[in-house]
């Protein structure tokens, strides 16, 4: 799956959130690190909400953009 992220540099190094999942961040020292750890991130993120609605009736469906 594709993720939209927002990159932010600063003194420290790369601050990266995905908007599209709320509370989603991570940080790197460097561009490639920061983008690195966003993808355990979300990996993480979508562990855990996959944990909290198991059992429930989920379904998907497709939206076009």
């Amino acid at each position: 799956m594709k993720y939209r992220i927002a990159l932010h540099k600063s003194e420290e190094g790369y601050a990266v959130s995905v908007p599209g999942l709320p509370g989603c961040w991570s940080q790197g020292a460097t561009e490639e690190e920061a983008l690195a750890n966003i993808q355990d991130a979300i990996r993480e993120y979508l562990a855990v909400v996959d944990d909290e609605i198991r059992g429930q009736d989920v379904r998907e469906i497709e939206v076009a953009v």
